[in-house]
This record gives structure tokens, sequence and C-alpha cells, in this order.
């Protein structure tokens, strides 16, 4: 079995450098670069030529970091299965390979992870501003950015409604809940959503891994694109997690939100796991357990 682990972003370059060289079809690049200009690694499975894709975005959040190692999992089973012309989960994996394309962002949030796993280093041109956010050297709690931005309000979806609440509620950079200057403000979330605008005639569904309740968000407002109330059942009956509507500050600014509102794109945040955040890694197989059959199957449900 393999061994559980909480990546740290060197750590997870290495094991996709070394996935791309060991599989052919394991295509890795990078979408941009963060505040630190760390480059975020994108990796696609499927053919070019493949009718549709489907986007799978992990770890918005530093606290959220199992949810990297949880698509890793995803990548090298799917590798080893189609070099083993096998099927999972009763799918042929030549045929998935051939007819959809899958992008992984497994970090978005590379310098968030890094402060939350070593702390800020005395070369980091950041670092006194960094120290006053989080109030303090021991960043085991940091959610946001290098800059104190929570990147998952970030996205142009209700955003001047969330300022306001931000001024009522004393919301202010740090470690968590801020939403930036301006949408898009953060080179992680201008990175992520260039890509999406670029490639948004195929993509078909996104996928948005968090921690944690085991739940599914998959509408903004009672907005809900064409095949989202079909796909986000099938979702909850194979992962057993709960349909549930965003409330109070989740309702503004993320990934998902922006999706469905600008581009109509069917997208569902996925709450994995139970307990507080960071979760140990020791869950990362039990989560992995609960929405393997769904990482396989999202792709064809469109």
């Amino acid at each position: 079995m393999e061994k559980s682990k909480e990546l740290s972003y060197d750590e997870l370059i290495g094991e996709l450098n070394e996935m791309s060289r060991i599989h052919s079809i394991v295509d890795f690049t990078y979408i941009g670069t963060s505040v630190l200009n760390r480059p975020i690694p994108i990796i696609t499975l499927g053919e070019r030529n493949a009718e549709k894709s489907v986007l799978y975005v992990g770890t918005h959040h530093a606290l959220e970091n199992i949810c990297t190692s949880v698509l890793l999992r995803f990548i090298k089973e799917y590798a080893s299965a189609y070099e083993r012309f096998g099927q999972i989960c009763q799918i042929n994996m030549h045929y998935l390979q051939k007819m959809r394309r899958i992008h992984i962002v497994p970090l978005l949030n590379p310098d968030g992870v890094e402060y939350r796993l070593n702390g800020v280093g005395e070369d980091n041109p950041l670092r006194e501003r960094a120290i006053s956010y989080n109030g303090g050297e021991c960043f085991d709690k940091w959610q946001a950015n290098a800059r104190g931005v929570d990147l998952n309000h970030n996205y142009n979806a209700y955003f001047d409604e969330y300022k306001l609440l931000e001024r009522e509620r004393g919301i202010v950079a740090g470690k968590t809940k801020y939403s930036g200057e301006y949408p898009e403000s953060e080179p992680e979330v201008s990175a992520l959503c260039n890509f999406i605008r670029y490639n948004k005639e195929n993509i078909s569904g996104v996928l948005s891994l968090h921690t944690q309740g085991e739940e599914i968000y998959y509408s903004t407002r009672g907005r809900l694109p064409k095949k989202s109330v079909h796909v986000s059942k099938i979702i909850s009956r194979m992962t057993g997690y709960a349909l549930n509507e965003a409330e109070d500050t989740a309702s503004y600014g993320g990934l998902t939100d922006w999706l469905i509102s600008e581009y109509d794109i069917p997208a569902f945040t996925l709450e994995c796991g139970k307990g507080t955040s960071p979760l140990p890694p020791s869950e990362i197989s039990s989560i992995y357990a609960k929405i393997r059959e769904l990482l396989f199957t999202f792709p064809i449900l469109f």
C-alpha cells in the first residue's frame, strides 16, 4: 500500500517529474507562477484530439494540502492502469485516454503550503508582512497565499458584495477569508482563470477539492448549469457525500461560483474527509477510496 504523506512543493515537483519520465501519457507543464515565483504545475491525461475535457483542482487552501496527495495518487493509478491495458470502475483506460482529457492542477497555492509546512524564511521578501498578518512565526493555521489572500475568494463572483461583508466584519489580509484588492489580483487565480478561458469550449465539468465535511456544493445563488442536478446526484451516490448549499462567506468568490456564473460550466466543490483541517496524512487513503470512482468516472458523465 502506498504510504500516506503530505507533500511539500519541492517533493510534489519531484514526483511529477519522475512520473512524466516513467509514463509517456503524463503530460506535465505549468500554468503560471505564484506570488513567490513558484511554477504552478498542471498534468494532462488524454489525447489532444479527445472529444471533451474536465478539470480537477486541489489545494486552494494551505490547510487542505492532502488534496494534492489524493490527486497525485489518482494520476499514478491512471497511468499504471493504462500501461497494463486495464480497466478501473469498469472503464477501459485506453478508451478513456482516447475519448477524454483530464487536466489536473494538484497544488494551486504552493507558497501558502510552504508557509504552513516550513515557515517564512529569512530570504522571503514578504517575511515581515507575512509574520505581521499571521501574528507570529508559527504558520500552522495558515490558509492564504503569500500575500495573505484567500484564493477561493479571489474569483470574480459576487466580489463587490463580499468586499462590503469584509468591511462589516473586519476581514483583512491574513490567514484566511480576505478576497484581495480586486478579482484575480493573485497570480495563482489569474493563471487558472486564463487557462480556463483558453479551454472553456472543451471543458465539460470541474471538480474543486477541499477539506472537510464530506459535502458537495454544486450551485451558486440557486443557479444550476445544465446537467448539474443529475451529475450532482451521481457524485453524491458514488462518494456518500451530502449535497449542500454554500452559506455565509463560503458563498462568495469561489472557483465553483465563478465557473457557474461566468461560463455556465458544471462545477462541484468537494469537501473531502471529516474532522478539522489540516486533516492528518493518514486520511489520504480513506479520502481517495471514497472519491476514486468519481475521479475515474467524472469525465464520462458529460
